[in-house]
C-alpha cells in the first residue's frame, strides 16, 4: 500500500473513530438529561453490565481473542476508574456548575504533567498556546457562576486526578500489553459492573438520600434506561478506541468539541435562553483552538515523545578512538 494512501486511511479512521465518540457521547447526554436520572453510579453500573454483554457477545462470535491483563492492574485501573465516576458526581453535587466546569478543565493541564513525567513527552509552543485557547474558549461557554467550599474542593482534586489517571492508564495498559480497545473492555467492564453495581446503591443514596428501590420506574423511564445502557455501549468502547488511537491528552482536548456540541443541542432543542454573546465567542474560540491543536500536534516537534538511549559499546569505542586521534594530531 502506498505511503499516501496508508496516510488517507489512517485520517479517515481518526476521524470515524472521533466522530463515532462525539455522537455516542453527546447522545447518552441528551438521554439522561431526559432521563433526569437521580441515581447516576448505579446507572453507569447498569451501563457497564450492557457493555460486558456485548463483550461476551464479541468472544463468542470470535472477534476478541483471548488476551492477558494482571490482575494487581484492574485492580487499579478500576479502582481510578470508579473514583473518577463517584468522584465527578460528588463534585457536580457539592459545588457550583462554574466550579465543576472550570475543574473538568484542569484535567487537561493535569494529563499533560503525566505525559511529561511518566512518558516524556515534549509539547512545542504552539501546541501549548493552542490548548489554553481552548481551556479559555470552553470557560467562557461554561463558567457563570464560581463558588466553591473546602469539602467541594478536596471532591474536584479527587475528580480531577483520578480522571486523569485513568485516561493515561488505558493507553499505558493498551501499548504495555498490546491490548486492543475491545479486549482491554472485556477485561475492565465486568470489573467495573461489579463493583458500581454493589456500591452504587449506596453512594447513590448517600449523595440524595433516595434509595434505588423506591424509584418510580414507569414505561417511560424503563426505556430511557435501556435506551442509556445501548448508547453507553458505545461511549464506553469509543473512549477506549480514541485513548488508543491518540494520546489522553488529544483525547480532552478534542473532547471539548462535544461541550459546544451539547450547548449548540442544547440551543436547538430547548429554547434561546443558554446561548447569548459570550456563549457564541466562547464557542469560536474553542472551535480554533481545537483546530490549532490539530495542526500544531501534527507538526515535527508539535508533541513527541523523547527517547533516552545509552551509547552502544561500539559508539564508546569510536569516541575515545576519535579523542584519542585528537590528542596525537595536538602533540
Amino acid at each position: 500500500m502506498a505511503p499516501g494512501s496508508k496516510a488517507e486511511r489512517k485520517a479517515a479512521l481518526d476521524a470515524g473513530a472521533w466522530m463515532f465518540n462525539i455522537v455516542t457521547s453527546v447522545g447518552i447526554i441528551m438521554v439522561n438529561k431526559a432521563l433526569m436520572a437521580t441515581h447516576a453510579t448505579t446507572l453507569t453500573g447498569l451501563h457497564f453490565a450492557t457493555t460486558t454483554l456485548m463483550t461476551l457477545v464479541m468472544k463468542w462470535l470470535g472477534y476478541i481473542q483471548p488476551s492477558y491483563l494482571p490482575v494487581p492492574e484492574l485492580i487499579k485501573f478500576v479502582f481510578f476508574a470508579n473514583l473518577s465516576i463517584v468522584g465527578m458526581n460528588v463534585s457536580l453535587m457539592w459545588n457550583s456548575v462554574g466550579f465543576y466546569q472550570i475543574a473538568k478543565l484542569c484535567i487537561i493541564p493535569v494529563l499533560c504533567f503525566l505525559e511529561i513525567l511518566f512518558d516524556k513527552v515534549r509539547y512545542s509552543r504552539d501546541t501549548k498556546l493552542s490548548i489554553m485557547v481552548v481551556l479559555v474558549g470552553v470557560a467562557v461557554c461554561t463558567v457563570t457562576d464560581v463558588s466553591v467550599n473546602s469539602q467541594g474542593l478536596i471532591a474536584a482534586i479527587i475528580a480531577v486526578w483520578s480522571t486523569a489517571l485513568q485516561q493515561h492508564y488505558v493507553h499505558h495498559l493498551q501499548r504495555k500489553y498490546s491490548l486492543g480497545s475491545f479486549n482491554l473492555l472485556g477485561h475492565t467492564a465486568p470489573a467495573q459492573a461489579a463493583s458500581l453495581l454493589v456500591l452504587g446503591p449506596f453512594v447513590d443514596f448517600w449523595l440524595t438520600n433516595k434509595r434505588v428501590d423506591t424509584f418510580n420506574y414507569t414505561a417511560i423511564v424503563t426505556f430511557f434506561i435501556i435506551l442509556s445502557c445501548i448508547i453507553a455501549v458505545g461511549t464506553n468502547l469509543s473512549q477506549f478506541i480514541c485513548i488508543g488511537r491518540f494520546t489522553a491528552v488529544s483525547f480532552q482536548v478534542l473532547g471539548h468539541m462535544k461541550t459546544v456540541l451539547v450547548l449548540t443541542l442544547g440551543f436547538l432543542f430547548f429554547g434561546k435562553e443558554g446561548l447569548n454573546f459570550h456563549v457564541a465567542i466562547g464557542m469560536i474560540l474553542a472551535v480554533i483552538g481545537m483546530i490549532w491543536y490539530g495542526n500544531a500536534s501534527s507538526k515535527p516537534g508539535g508533541k513527541e515523545r523523547q527517547v533516552y538511549s545509552a551509547p552502544s559499546e561500539k559508539t564508546q569505542k569510536h569516541n575515545i578512538l576519535s579523542s584519542q586521534s585528537e590528542l596525537d594530531q595536538k602533540v
